[in-house]
């Protein structure tokens, strides 16, 4: 993962500082759910759940109900036992109960979970889908999986009838996919009444929501409560703004580990990214050096997406009797990951977020304020065990002007990817498709721009229909622009390579850079890099990763190399799906060897919306929108300045940064859309 450009004012914490405390005001205890000890057998847990009591009821209303909003506080166990109780009721018997996630780690960690009550093999009665890996079988009946699957499966099947039941979970979270399988999986329901097949059951669970929005959305479904055992939260506020989110939360974790005895009771602080854990983290572990032994050791640890998972697996970890655990998390650990043991909650009311702006077609990746829904979720985990704790760095009145609801994701996407899926779906008005909350026109109109740019659709007699690379391209479990950028690539001769590079960029950071080693990591990586940017680099790092992987050494070479291992095996399962895929369209698999240039003209053509060019001051500018731009530092072209380059994202800190480059040639831009250059740009050919 890059690092910051911009560094955490964390670092200037020296050994030594003197550390002043916050001020913070005092509110009333809120109740929370409580969760089963891991030591309690199986069966004793699953009866100790709040659920349980209420389960003659629930199943009751469940049989009658055709549709139900379900609000379970977290811990109340209706994720793990509500499709059993379907399941062992006979609810549902006759087709597959799906039960969606909208994160893989969620889906792969619920499965096993369920597949060990029900002491069965996973993959068996229980099993569970993600992107690029299935573990199911024809016995499956309880099938967990990302919303995004069950969304690909209704391309080939829009009744969706393989299924009985859809539990849509965690449905407060809104991401894109989830919010299109609403409509998706409505749809399906009518049609299905309309045609006497099997009917469709449909169950939306949440911790949290706008229960009247949902209720109103599904037919004024019911809304079924469940009660959860409480433990009390104690709030505090802020007596002032932090106009330092990072400092006071260092000094609110040193208030904590030096005023509350006794250590054995972990802190979790909710921070935004890598950049700003790691350096906090350095700065707790040398402050945490210079204080008296009367306040403990201290274990920091940090945790986020692309950390290597035995790293990740360190938060579940005791820690070494009388030290206290400091967990600095992205908002992983908000509901994707529960960590026992926690007691303080230390949240700084910040998250990193994608917003798509469709006036100037620029995404960007940046820190904003939570939502009071992402507020009290964070809240909540001081409270899994025992009475705990929630620290805002916020003041009450700040808290009180926050949105109450996250904005869902289908609002501040680029919605081309989604256009693509629901014209692929046979939507006959994807621009007046059914969402929950709709996107702006604006947002709509630019999405169809894009694919009609990348040739995915095209206007005929008033109506906008997909073609028959558009058609190709939805195929793809891909954003359509390296859809496709692969379905070019046996043009240039260089498909093999090319999916590499895609399934590299489709799985998380492969590169692991802890900052405290930034120099080893550099030595490591000489030997990679190439003058044509981050993507042939990437691709040297895979090729050789290749070439030791299935060996004993493979481990020990990611080690030496900084690379996440776990990460770069899925690479090669991506890899192998996406071959499959190329396959069945009969794409022609070549490679190009060490003729790097046909993959870099091939990433032009596929790319070119994302394309940036030096301008006589230096600086850059993004030819669609004219933003202005910079390379990225943790860039292998960061020193360089080549004329024009394709990149893969936007990141917004100080200014936009440019991530993932590639140096390609004016000419190549030209030839891949002509009319487009022609008509936004100032490019002409030489």
């Amino acid at each position: 993962m890059p690092h910051d450009p911009d560094p955490p004012p964390a670092k200037k914490f020296k050994p030594g500082s003197v550390l002043l405390s916050l001020n913070y005001k005092k509110k009333p205890g809120m109740l929370l759910p409580r969760k089963g000890n891991a030591s309690t057998p199986i069966e004793v847990q699953r009866k100790q759940l709040p659920i349980y009591q209420a389960k003659p009821q629930l199943l009751n209303q469940l049989r009658q109900l055709n549709n139900a909003i379900l609000i379970g506080e977290t811990g109340s166990g209706k994720t793990t036992q509500i499709p059993q109780y379907l399941y062992e009721a006979g609810i549902g018997r006759q087709g597959i109960i799906a039960i969606t996630q909208p994160r893989r780690v969620a889906a792969i960690s619920l499965a096993g979970r369920v597949a060990d009550e029900k002491r069965t093999q996973l993959g068996k009665l229980v099993g569970y889908t993600v992107r690029f890996e299935d573990i199911t079988s024809s016995e499956t009946k309880l099938r967990f999986m990302t919303d995004g699957m069950l969304l690909r499966e209704a391309i080939g099947d829009p009744l969706l009838l393989r299924y009985s039941v859809v539990i849509l979970d965690e449905a407060h979270e809104r991401t894109v996919h989830t919010d299109v399988l609403f409509g998706v999986v409505k749809i399906a329901q009518r049609r299905r009444k309309e045609l006497n097949k099997i009917p469709l059951k449909v169950l939306v669970m949440s911790a949290t929501m706008d229960v009247d929005l949902f209720s109103e959305y599904f037919n004024k479904s019911p809304v079924l409560y469940l009660e959860g055992r409480q433990h009390p939260i104690q709030i505090y506020y802020t007596k002032q703004p932090q106009s330092d989110y990072l400092q006071a939360a260092l000094v609110t974790i040193f208030q904590i580990h030096q005023v509350e005895a006794p250590s054995s009771h972990d802190i979790l602080v909710f921070m935004t990214g890598q950049e700003e854990i790691e350096a906090l983290a350095r700065t707790c572990r040398d402050i945490a050096k210079h204080l008296p032994d009367s306040c403990g050791p201290m274990v920091v640890i940090p945790l986020y997406a692309s950390l290597p998972p035995v790293q990740q697996l360190r938060v579940f970890q005791p820690a070494p009797k009388g030290s206290r655990k400091v967990i600095l998390s992205t908002n992983i650990a908000e509901t994707s990951v529960t960590i026992s043991g926690i007691k303080f909650v230390v949240d700084t009311g910040m998250v990193k977020a994608k917003r798509f702006n469709p006036d100037s077609g620029l995404e960007v990746l940046a820190v904003q304020r939570v939502s009071k829904a992402q507020a009290w979720q964070r809240a909540g985990r001081a409270g899994r065990e025992d009475s705990g704790c929630c620290y805002r760095l916020y003041t009450e009145d700040e808290f009180d002007n926050l949105i109450p609801m996250t904005v869902p994701e289908i609002q501040r996407c680029n919605l081309a990817g989604v256009m693509l899926q629901l014209m692929a779906l046979g939507i006959p008005d994807v621009t007046n498709f059914d969402f929950m909350s709709k996107p702006s026109p604006e947002a709509v109109s630019s999405a169809m721009e894009h694919l009609e740019l990348l040739g995915a659709v095209q206007k005929k007699d008033g109506a906008v229909v997909l073609t028959a690379l558009g058609k190709k391209m939805a195929s793809f479990p891909l954003e359509p622009r390296y859809a496709k950028t692969i379905l070019l690539s046996p043009e240039f001769s260089c498909s093999e390579e090319v999916i590499s590079i895609v399934s590299l960029l489709s799985v998380d950071t492969v590169l692991y850079n802890p900052p405290a080693r930034r120099d080893e990591v550099q030595a490591a990586r000489k030997k990679f890099i190439s003058s044509e940017g981050d993507h042939i680099t990437l691709l040297h790092i895979y090729r050789a990763f290749k070439k030791v992987s299935g060996n004993k050494v493979s481990e020990d070479w990611c080690r030496e190399n900084f690379v996440n291992s776990r990460n770069m095996s899925l690479v090669k399962e991506v890899q192998a799906q996406l071959k499959e895929i190329c396959l069945k369209l009969n794409l022609k698999l070549e490679s190009c060897g060490a003729n790097t240039e046909n993959v870099r003209r091939c990433l032009a053509h596929g790319m070119f919306v994302n394309a940036a060019e030096l301008q006589p001051d230096g600086t850059y500018l993004a030819l669609d929108t004219h933003q202005p731009v910079a390379i990225h530092p943790s860039s292998v072209l960061f020193q360089a300045k080549p004329a024009y380059v394709v990149f893969n994202e936007l990141l917004h800190t100080s200014r936009c940064y440019m991530r993932d480059l590639c140096l390609v040639d004016a000419d190549w831009l030209l030839d891949a859309a002509p009319e487009y250059f022609g008509r936004k740009l100032h490019l002409t050919k030489s």
